[in-house]
């Protein structure tokens, strides 16, 4: 079973919106999550967790040593699992990425705060650093749901029809396709007439072709990728 262990300083944002819908559902039978309050590994009676930037600058750092001791509690040795760090400036995370987390025995994610984490942390743990986007949130707790959800929806069982994973956006280098349904006619406009054709040879070019078309015009780049 997939286990993610989550590494946090707000452990009561956990498992959040993965308690619900098909997620939620599949808690504790096709997914296991547990949680670990990084305050709980200070040593000092404020439960320190932070300290000034050396070199000066603004803002605070997350300790390595602390940190460190999370992480060995939640990942022992011989953990097979990779160890994450939800990060602004990491790879970005892909659906080829989550394939690959998926078929693996789980993760374990650490949720940096304030201006981040000890850079001897990073190297010293062998964390690969994730990023959700080009932009910065307050922690990594909402990245890190992001990457469950993201994970969590293609577990065997968890989604209704096996080939929901298989035909969406990024599956095939390209966008998805545009969806339609009941009723025929909505406020004038129709559903494009080969979808109920019942020709689902011609449904699947025409669904290819559109899927081409919104790629080359929404996504250049990943056009490009593809030697379009």
């Amino acid at each position: 079973m997939f286990r993610a262990s989550v590494l946090t300083l707000f452990p009561e944002m956990f498992p959040g919106p993965l308690g619900l819908s098909l997620a939620g559902r599949a808690l504790g039978e096709a997914w296991g999550l547990d949680t670990h309050a990084i305050r709980d590994f200070a040593t000092d009676r404020h439960r320190t967790v932070d300290d000034t930037p050396a070199g000066g600058g603004p803002g605070m750092v997350m300790k390595a040593d602390v940190l460190a001791r999370a992480i060995d509690h939640a990942s022992p040795d011989g953990d097979p699992r990779p160890r994450l760090y939800m990060s602004p400036r990491g790879r970005p995370l892909t659906q080829g990425f989550v394939r690959e987390l998926a078929a693996g025995p789980g993760a374990v994610i650490l949720c940096g705060r304030f201006e981040g984490v000890d850079e001897r942390l990073i190297a010293a743990r062998g964390l690969t650093e994730i990023s959700i986007g080009d932009y910065v949130l307050s922690g990594g707790e909402l990245a890190a749901l992001v990457l469950l959800d993201a994970v969590v929806r293609l577990l065997p069982g968890v989604m209704g029809h096996a080939e929901s994973g298989t035909e969406e956006s990024f599956e095939t280098g390209l966008l998805e396709y545009p969806h339609y349904t009941r009723p025929q006619v909505f406020e004038g406009l129709t559903i494009p007439e080969i979808l109920v054709s019942g020709d689902h040879a011609k449904i699947a070019r025409w669904r290819r072709a559109e899927a081409e078309r919104l790629t080359r015009e929404r996504r250049p780049d990943l056009w490009a990728k593809r030697g379009g």
